[in-house]
């Protein structure tokens, strides 16, 4: 059988991967700078989106806040006594990490 290519199919396969590879990891250019409306709408954005967390910190906790009070209502209902444990504040003096409370020791 004679061949009518000297390239076979692995070969073009292999050869298009490499192709399809190279364009996919280009570097592309970098962007324009912004101007100064683009920053001022970036800047509105960001005070946006901050706002936007702090709203939605403050209803999860509210939430926390009415699943806790239901739940030591139903256990005070059965009669059970509940006392929620807070866990405590971590802080450190000025200009040092703070450090995690220890871990209770376990008697064997």
């Amino acid at each position: 059988m004679i061949r009518s290519s000297s390239i076979s199919k692995t070969e073009k396969r292999a050869a298009l991967v490499l192709g399809a590879f190279t364009l996919a990891t280009a570097k592309l250019p970098p962007p324009p700078p912004m101007t100064d409306a683009q920053k001022a709408a970036a800047e509105e954005k960001k005070s946006k989106d901050a706002a936007t967390a702090d709203v939605a910190k403050k209803q999860q906790a509210q939430a926390e806040d009415r699943v806790a009070a239901r739940y030591i209502a139903e256990q005070k209902a059965k009669g059970n006594v509940v006392t929620p444990q807070m866990a405590p504040a971590i802080t450190a003096p000025a200009g040092q990490p703070a450090k995690a409370p220890e871990p209770a020791q376990v008697k064997k």
